[in-house]
């Protein structure tokens, strides 16, 4: 059977097919399942840099170091963390049976036992991480994969399902190209669990399809992660640890901060040291070859809308470093900041997804509190600052799938916690011990001792006289 599948019949065919390996194979011990977690290592190691040229290619410009950093070494991360803990992962935990069961030679147990066969769609703005992280937690549970790289990122599917052909056992783990037919296919199948990284909008219809066949779902969806600038913050620190987060990946990722809440008289000072930090990462940005491009030139002219409808209301936009006409062809695109849209702007409202952001003057920390929760939960927060109990308030007073503070997108690298969202932003998470048990099925085991005193105490029929008199003695506060 081949490891790349181009049809939703070939899709639905290697699904039954990994499905009946899971069952004939029964318990994966944890040498077989570092193995298959180490043959996607030795790919990643294999095939590093054609997938970073393919990535380049499909960004129209992505720095391949960039790629390497963001894609390949983030999934190794992923993987060789998942490699070198499932075997403490996977022990039965001893439970305590219930009374007076614990004093008869009762013993009870929870197994972590593999779902089957899980089905991972990407998306293009990281489209190995997307589809590898995921994997790496997918393989330490001891469960079977079918992949589904975005269409938006063609060559880089290309690539990969080249990868896998060549190193990896379609029965284990196989990979379905194609376009919207396909991916609406996946989101069909009787997996015995999905996950799915893309926008919230599309996530409610992988959510609808799922259901038909009671499939478990992990949505790694996305949001206007907010940004705190307290007054106790250092205006320099957070402007430029703010600049980096948003050039990273052409500020295309899902935890790319998107609202900055400035107090309302540093908001000047603030934009200046954002300027001067944006242009130190960015000297220019057209031919620039560090600047990541937008994707495409569909997602250019939806970023470009955003700040349009902006300007269009008269709002206030500052371009970071310089101000250039957008061109499909070069599509490197300096970072628009939007001070103060009103909350019916488009960029207010819509997730931005590329290198715009919005700036909002605040007078009081409960304002910006209640600004977050009147919004959809997003899948990140960050707070800068230096006030203890302000700090803790915010994290009191919100939610969201995770917080970094004094920094931005840092909890998404972490492997030893758990990386979801909540609410719009998500369900489910993925990463470290976490990961493990969203992709295992949590099976209890009651272990009955030898003795059985249920009939001589009067608990099975025929009720004696004083049954119900002793079952309602029982009914205490």
């Amino acid at each position: 059977m081949s490891s790349v599948i181009t049809t939703v019949e070939g899709l639905a065919a290697l699904l039954a097919a990994q499905k009946s390996a899971f069952t004939a194979e029964g318990a994966v011990d944890a040498a077989e399942r570092r193995r298959r977690i180490q043959q996607v290592i030795d790919l990643l190691v294999a095939w590093h840099k054609p997938l970073a040229a393919a990535m380049d290619e499909d960004f129209g410009h992505r720095p391949q170091g960039f790629s390497l950093m963001n894609d390949v070494l983030g999934s190794l991360a992923s993987l060789k963390h998942a490699r070198d803990h499932l075997e403490d992962w996977m022990q039965p935990q001893e439970r305590q049976p219930f009374a007076p069961y614990d004093q008869l030679g009762a013993k009870a147990r929870v197994l972590y036992q593999p779902k089957g066969s899980v089905g991972i769609i990407g998306t293009w703005n990281a489209p190995l991480f997307t589809l590898l992280s995921p994997l790496a937690y997918v393989l330490a549970a001891g469960n079977r994969a079918i992949l589904k790289p975005s269409e938006i990122a063609p060559r880089t599917a290309e690539v990969l399902a080249a990868a896998c052909a060549e190193h990896l056992d379609p029965l284990l783990v196989g990979v379905a190209v194609g376009g919207v037919e396909m991916a609406e296919g996946m989101t069909r199948q009787p997996f015995d669990h999905l996950v799915f990284t893309g926008s919230t909008a599309v996530g409610k219809a992988v959510m609808r399809n799922a259901a038909d066949n009671l499939v478990p779902v992990t949505l790694e969806l996305g949001g206007k992660s907010p940004t705190i600038v307290s007054r106790s913050a250092d205006l320099a620190t957070a402007a430029f640890r703010i600049a980096a987060a948003k050039a990273a990946n052409g500020g295309q990722l899902c935890v790319n901060p998107d609202l900055i809440y400035v107090p309302r008289e540093q908001l000047e000072a603030f934009l200046a040291e954002l300027k001067g930090a944006y242009a130190s990462l960015f000297p220019q940005v057209q031919g620039n070859p560090d600047v990541v491009a937008v994707v495409n030139a569909r997602h250019l002219a939806r970023v470009e809308g955003l700040v349009e409808d902006a300007i269009a209301a008269g709002v206030r936009v500052e371009s970071l470093p310089e101000a250039s006409a957008a061109d499909p062809q070069d599509r490197r695109r300096p970072l628009r900041v939007v001070v103060d849209p009103p909350a019916d702007r488009r960029i207010q409202q819509e997730e931005i997804f590329g290198p715009a952001m919005v700036l909002l003057p605040y007078d009081a920390i409960d304002a910006v509190l209640a600004d977050i929760n009147a919004r959809p939960r997003p899948l990140a927060l960050y707070w800068f600052g230096t006030d203890e109990a302000e700090q803790q308030r915010v994290l009191e007073h919100t939610l969201s799938g995770g917080v970094t503070i004094n920094d931005a997108m840092m909890h998404a690298a972490m492997q030893d916690a758990p990386f979801g969202g909540i609410g719009a932003s998500g369900m489910g998470h993925y990463h470290g011990r976490e990961g493990f048990l969203e992709f295992s099925h949590a099976r209890t085991v009651f272990e009955a001792g030898s003795y059985d005193p249920r009939r001589e105490w009067g608990l099975l029929p025929p009720y004696g006289e004083h049954f119900l008199a002793a079952m309602e003695a029982q009914v205490t506060p």
